[in-house]
């Protein structure tokens, strides 16, 4: 039986956004809700997409009934861990059909509207992925103590740590790094405390100070040249040296892209969509059956 109705799910570390579209992609209802990080907390994650999806179809005034008439894509942070996925992708439900897909991958498809393409995303983390019309090809994810390079939770990391040197005099001491070592009363005992306890999140709040003085101070640019060299390996892998195009997302997308080289600079696009379009177009084309590589 062809599908009656279509969800998209897109859902992340902070926030799962949920679309339902008719056959010809009218929207009936979208929602909003929590966390949907499948790798950190399971069972949240999935029993949050669930009550999403039922509060779609609660909008959009159907019946329970209609489940068996929809095909579904979620989308999700964590998913990039096969075991995680596979989990997932077992959740008991019956909808018509149903796949498991990464939040970056949908986010691809979105960008591109289905066309190959990649997407690379910098923001507090960092992860990419390039779509060659028959499979994934994913990098990074994997956190920021292994991964994460040219991420802002990575920036922020040297930018403390660099301060923290300028701190004890092994580096001159500028406006940046006494900006830096402020937050912490200009304490190295204050500084080690506050970093027995810092998340990815906490790090990244000094990505921000590093671009504010990448202009006029040599540490915070040469921490940000550093960062541009990480995203630059990153792009080269996912546009195939040069040959696709790719799509920027995440906090710092904007702010690093005048320090990149400028043959990579030509490649970047601005995405057509985003992922819960990414997450329709896979619930509703043939490319919903596609499998990552391995």
């Amino acid at each position: 039986m062809q599908p009656q109705y279509f969800i998209g799910v897109d859902g992340g570390g902070t926030r799962c956004r949920v679309k339902l579209t008719d056959q010809v992609g009218t929207q009936l209802a979208q929602c909003i809700g929590g966390s949907a990080n499948i790798y950190s907390n399971f069972e949240q994650a999935m029993q949050t997409v669930m009550q999403l999806i039922d509060q779609a179809l609660l909008e959009a005034n159907l019946p329970s009934a209609a489940l068996t008439q929809t095909s579904v894509v979620l989308g999700l942070a964590g998913a990039n861990v096969q075991s995680a996925k596979r989990k997932a992708q077992a959740y008991p439900q019956s909808f018509n059909t149903y796949q498991v897909y990464s939040d970056v991958e949908i986010a691809c498809i979105g960008a591109h509207l289905t066309q190959p393409g990649a997407v690379l995303i910098i923001g507090t983390g960092s992860q990419g992925v390039y779509w060659d019309s028959q499979q994934f090809h994913c990098i990074g994810g994997w956190g920021m103590t292994i991964s994460d390079q040219g991420s802002g939770a990575q920036l922020g990391l040297s930018a403390v740590r660099l301060a923290l040197q300028a701190h004890q005099d092994l580096l001159s001491q500028t406006l940046f790094t006494q900006q830096i070592m402020a937050n912490f009363s200009h304490s190295p005992e204050q500084l080690l405390k506050w970093s027995c306890q810092a998340t990815p999140a906490d790090w990244g709040q000094f990505a921000p100070v590093v671009f504010a003085h990448a202009d006029t101070d040599k540490h915070a640019r040469a921490l940000i040249r550093q960062t541009a060299r990480e995203i630059s390996t990153m792009l080269d892998y996912l546009t195939c040296n040069n040959d696709i195009p790719v799509a920027l997302m995440g906090g710092l997308a904007e702010p690093i892209l005048r320090w990149l080289p400028t043959t990579l600079q030509a490649k970047v696009v601005p995405p057509q969509e985003d992922a819960l379009t990414g997450a329709r177009l896979l619930a509703g084309s043939p490319i919903a059956n596609a499998q990552r590589a391995s």
